[in-house]
């Protein structure tokens, strides 16, 4: 019992980092609970322990009593109590070893699974006291298990948690697996002791990323004014810098891209976007929007909100797929994105046709009706409805074989008649 409590004290002292007078502390209170069954209801009962050679002794104060003792837990007779204190007198409180000869084989058991407990809260009660500074930090650590969808992740000393919140949609886990986390918090009060919660998804992981590749970052040359992420698919990030002379997307960036690879690497490939920051709102969303070319912009500072057209060949990029971009870039300008396309080239379009109609009814003496369904089916005028026979024109006119000759032959009345001037 000695030897095992002396390499259990060691182990947990240098391999766990709890203070060998903490150990003493639970063992105690773990013993005296575990000793009132096989020693008894002894008078103030307590247990000693030698923290360096990991001894154990239980004492009780008795007191001394004339004759014979009336309850042998609390009582002593004067004889016996001058056989250990010689001017002992009645009345007197004397320190007596309890310690059963079989104490170490029936306490031992149930004082080790208590003492453990005590063990576990002091761990924690010391990962939280390691860790709540350390909100923030990236940490590595190793995949160990999965407790339904959460990932345990063991970080050396201790064991931090990853939610399935916190997890990527797009990683897989597997145990054995080293990667980098992201320190989201680290909570005290929870059900099951301190936590350290612990994420791969939060966009201040892609933060810290980028102030470890970037030294123009870390020593705040540039600075990241804004991050707006969707884990595992896209990231945007908006910088800035006060000097000048220094390009914060090019630092970003790297010599042939290495720093931002190295960062999409880490991520799993996920895109990650690099934007120029700017004070003016139209110019960030324009720089937010690249490549997309914006047709008109309009800022509503009351309302937070950015009203901006696109040609209909591009609106589709400018939302995203599922909205993401839009979504995006939202959260990275912090206002509220409107994109429409462009209605004004589609009225002067709609303008061209009715005037195509007009001049088209006019010169063939028909109705613009049938005018329209001539220019809708590519025949704007004259020289181009010369090329057509009249079965062409008949299924465009809803098979009116007979309009169809009629304008046939109109057709080639002004186009001969032009011939002949």
């Amino acid at each position: 019992m000695i030897s095992e409590l002396k390499a259990l004290f060691e182990y947990y002292e240098k391999e766990k980092g709890i203070d060998r007078e903490k150990m003493v502390d639970a063992l105690q209170s773990a013993l005296l609970a575990a000793s009132k069954r096989s020693i008894g209801p002894a008078r103030e009962l307590r247990i000693e322990i030698d923290p360096e050679k990991g001894a154990i002794k239980a004492y009780a104060k008795l007191l001394a009593v004339e004759g014979k003792p009336q309850n042998p837990f609390e009582e002593l007779s004067i004889k016996n109590a001058r056989k250990l204190k010689p001017d002992a007198q009645i009345g007197d409180e004397i320190d007596i070893e309890v310690t059963p000869k079989d104490f170490g084989r029936i306490a031992a058991q149930t004082a080790k699974q208590t003492w453990m407990q005590r063990l576990r809260e002091a761990e924690k009660a010391n990962l939280y006291e390691e860790f709540k500074d350390r909100t923030g930090d990236v940490v590595n650590g190793t995949i160990r298990r999965f407790d339904k969808s959460d990932v345990v992740v063991d970080l050396g000393k201790f064991e931090g948690v990853m939610t399935s919140r916190e997890r990527v949609p797009t990683e897989d886990y597997t145990s054995g697996d080293r990667m980098r986390f992201y320190v989201k918090a680290v909570e005290k009060s929870t059900s099951r002791g301190p936590e350290i919660i612990l994420s791969r998804s939060h966009p201040n992981f892609v933060r810290r990323l980028f102030e470890f590749e970037v030294s123009e970052i870390s020593d705040r040359t540039v600075e990241i004014v804004s991050i707006a992420r969707e884990a595992g698919y896209r990231t945007k990030v908006a910088v800035n810098s006060a000097d000048d002379k220094v390009d914060p997307v090019g630092a970003c960036v790297g010599l042939r891209g290495a720093r931002v690879k190295n960062i999409v690497r880490e991520l799993n490939n996920e895109k990650v976007d690099i934007i120029r920051w700017s004070k003016d709102v139209s110019e960030f969303t324009k720089e937010a929007l690249k490549p997309i070319k914006i047709l008109s912009i309009h800022v509503d500072e009351e309302h937070k909100r950015v009203h901006l057209t696109v040609s209909e060949e591009e609106l589709s990029k400018a939302i995203g797929r599922k909205g993401q971009n839009a979504r995006l870039t939202s959260r990275l300008i912090g206002y509220d994105l409107v994109i429409e396309k462009d209605e004004h080239a589609v009225k002067v379009f709609e303008g061209h046709v009715d005037v195509a109609v007009h001049q088209l009814a006019k010169s063939l003496d028909v109705s613009e009706d049938v005018a329209r369904k001539l220019v809708d089916n590519g025949i704007p005028d004259l020289s181009v409805l010369a090329t057509a026979d009249a079965e062409d024109l008949a299924e465009m006119l809803d098979g009116d074989l007979e309009l169809a000759r009629a304008i046939v032959d109109k057709v080639a009345a002004k186009t001969s008649g032009s011939a002949a001037v």
